[in-house]
């Protein structure tokens, strides 16, 4: 006996403004499936989730549920049948508790005047043993980490008796212990019958989660079949169209002069006694769980929540970082690890967006700024980054994860930092604007730049770095030559 088909879609398409976003795509997932939904940054699989979800109508094509052709879908209907999506914002109140997030629609759907607050906490924990999770009710979200907020979402979800849940990047600021903590929950949908919808741009979690594996490429199915019949090698040629060279970033690293240099470093209650050198050309990467200090010492080296004791060395020579403005004159860059909420002014353009850090040297006789100057600034390292972009007067919001990526990496390469702070550099990013966001990395270093690279991804950092620290409860406990790492060992230091 066949599962039960939950949802069809037959020669799906959909264009906007004359540009295919999608071409006769067609889909179909069972009760109890974890399909994954791979490709690029603008493949379609966006578009897709939005189709399936009701938010955007198709321009043809024919949508079944449950057996039965749907002519209009809209968002009502979805949930109706029992389709959520979990964005990767989550999409909750943050000033709402717990347990009012999990029963807020229920309670709407019902449409009560009055609140029942026996209701709201029954329903609550009603969805979060759905999941196997425990989670105060009463907590206010917004102080809830990460890894509980997407189980809210997901509590959220089932209560409302949910069939089929799309997971938009649901690992993104995740570390390996909350990532299998995910995987348990997903597991335990596909034991209830559930479908899972699972997008990502990490190809090792892709096999660790998924049966069957979808790929989109400009907006045509490229391939879709058991996640048993696809590697690494095969998922990415499907995905990119071409082949990717793994070791693209592999290279000689030869130290150069001392750039940085901290003793004794360190912020109360974040990170303590941290001392290191980095050197001219070496890419040195930084990792740990969560709450390790790895984003604590990154943004105390740019002085957005300074050291309070230790000691810190500028080429050679003792230095002060009380603030950004400290750490830019003494020529350090810092990329942050959410480009959404603290890297990017998403409504402005993606000029705008690439010059802000260099606004002082944008300025002719008067403090006017010249636009001539910032015209040739944006179109040199359109170019050289290769931001792929019909106009650069859009807004950065309208540009894919990678792209906006390269515009965080251009605002401070035109700076011409000595020392530039990565952190996550490629999180959230498609297998192919990582492979060429390493490469850009290894060229920073082969011309004599300064590189450390925060993250816990672990590939990442064997990837790109010479040199990996490994922090726990806020201090160093390791330093690992790039040729002492090995995969396996360096991810059982980070969840032991």
């Amino acid at each position: 006996m066949s599962a039960q088909q939950l949802l069809r879609v037959e020669g799906v398409s959909k264009s906007f403004a004359g540009v295919h976003a999608l071409h006769e795509v067609s889909l179909a997932i069972e009760a109890g499936e974890i399909v994954c939904l791979a490709g690029e940054n603008g493949s379609g699989k966006s578009t897709l989730v939005k189709i399936l979800a009701g938010v955007v109508a198709p321009d043809v094509g024919i949508i079944e549920v449950d057996g039965r052709t749907r002519p209009v879908w809209q968002p009502i209907d979805a949930v109706r049948a029992g389709f959520e999506v979990i964005y990767q914002d989550f999409s909750l109140f943050p000033n709402l508790t717990v347990a009012e997030n999990i029963a807020f629609n229920d309670q709407l759907s019902e449409g009560r005047r009055l609140v029942s607050w026996r209701a709201v906490r029954r329903i609550a924990e009603q969805g979060l043993r759905m999941v196997g999770a425990d989670v105060p009710l009463n907590a206010l979200v917004e102080e809830l980490s990460v890894a509980d907020k997407q189980i809210v979402a997901i509590a959220r979800a089932l209560v409302q008796g949910a069939r089929l849940i799309a997971m938009d990047e649901p690992t993104t600021a995740l570390t390996e212990r909350e990532v299998k903590s995910l995987f348990d929950i997903v597991r335990r949908l596909k034991a209830d019958g559930v479908g899972v919808i699972f997008i990502s741009h990490k190809l090792s979690e892709i096999f660790a989660i998924c049966e069957r594996i979808v790929v989109l490429r400009n907006g045509v199915k490229v391939a879709d079949g058991p996640a048993s019949n696809f590697d690494v090698a095969s998922l990415s040629r499907h995905m990119l169209g071409r082949r990717l060279d793994q070791h693209a970033s592999a290279r000689a690293y030869q130290p150069g002069v001392e750039l940085l240099r901290v003793e004794e470093f360190g912020r109360k209650g974040r990170f303590h006694d941290v001392s290191f050198t980095l050197h001219a050309g070496e890419v040195l990467g930084v990792t740990g769980l969560l709450g390790s200090g790895r984003t604590a010492l990154a943004k105390a080296l740019f002085g957005l929540a300074p050291a309070d004791h230790g000691r810190i060395f500028i080429g050679g020579r003792p230095a002060r970082v009380s603030s950004p403005l400290d750490a830019i004159r003494l020529g350090i860059g810092y990329v942050p690890a959410d480009r959404l909420t603290e890297g990017l002014f998403l409504p402005q353009s993606i000029a705008r967006n690439l010059t802000v850090s260099s606004l002082d040297r944008m300025t002719e006789a008067g403090g006017i700024l010249s636009r001539t100057r910032m015209r040739g600034l944006v179109d040199d390292w359109v170019r050289r980054l290769h931001i792929v972009t019909p106009d650069a007067r859009l807004p950065v919001s309208s540009l894919s994860g990678g792209n906006q990526q390269r515009v965080m990496l251009a605002r401070w390469l035109a700076r011409s930092p000595r020392i530039l702070l990565l952190n996550g550099p490629t999180v959230g990013v498609d297998v192919g604007s990582k492979a060429d966001i390493h490469a850009i990395i290894a060229k920073l270093a082969a011309d004599g730049m300064g590189v450390i690279v925060i993250s816990d991804d672990i590939p990442e950092l064997l990837a790109a770095c010479d040199r990996i620290l490994v922090m726990q409860s806020g201090r160093v406990t390791e330093d690992i030559p790039r040729a002492a790492a090995e995969e396996n060992a360096l991810a059982a230091r980070l969840t032991a």
